[in-house]
This record gives C-alpha cells, sequence and structure tokens, in this order.
C-alpha cells in the first residue's frame, strides 16, 4: 500500500531532483523512492576506524640559529628556506 507524506527539503536539491526526474522521464516519487530503497538497503558498514591523533612532537630545542621572533621578514626567509631545502630531497 502506497502512503502520502510531507518531506521538508533544501529548495535547491528538490529544483535539481525534479530536473533529474524529467530527464530520465520519471516521476519524483520514483526517483525518491529509488533513492531511499538503495540507502534503506546498503549493508551496515563496519565499525568505525578508530580515531587516528596527529602526532605530537617530542623535539626538544630552540629557535634555529638566525631566526628572530620580531622580525616577519626572517621568518619569512626562513620559511622559504625551509620549503626549498624540502623541495630539492624531494627530487
Amino acid at each position: 500500500m502506497t502512503e502520502r507524506t510531507t518531506v521538508r527539503l533544501p529548495e535547491d536539491l528538490l529544483k535539481r531532483a525534479k530536473r533529474k526526474a524529467a530527464a530520465e522521464g520519471r516521476t519524483l516519487t520514483s526517483l525518491i523512492t529509488d533513492g531511499l530503497q538503495h540507502v534503506v538497503s546498503e549493508p551496515r558498514r563496519a565499525a568505525r576506524h578508530s580515531r587516528v591523533l596527529p602526532r605530537v612532537s617530542k623535539a626538544k630545542g630552540g629557535l634555529m640559529p638566525g631566526v628572530d621572533l620580531g622580525s616577519f621578514s626572517n621568518l619569512q626567509e626562513a620559511d622559504d628556506l625551509d620549503r626549498i631545502d624540502r623541495m630539492q630531497r624531494l627530487k
């Protein structure tokens, strides 16, 4: 037996769904029905993987020699030199 229901959809999504249904020569109801059947019939996904936390640096020490936190140009230069060094190692 077919039931009626009210569904609230974002306007843009509804417009796109209507265009897709029309392009496929079918009704909006059949498009929504197929989508729901697909979602409901999917096998349940395996348990979620445990969260992977970012590594925490255990480095000791201070600033690189010649780095002055009070000077933006020195920080920018150190960053540029570091980037160049990393690019050369990738070659």
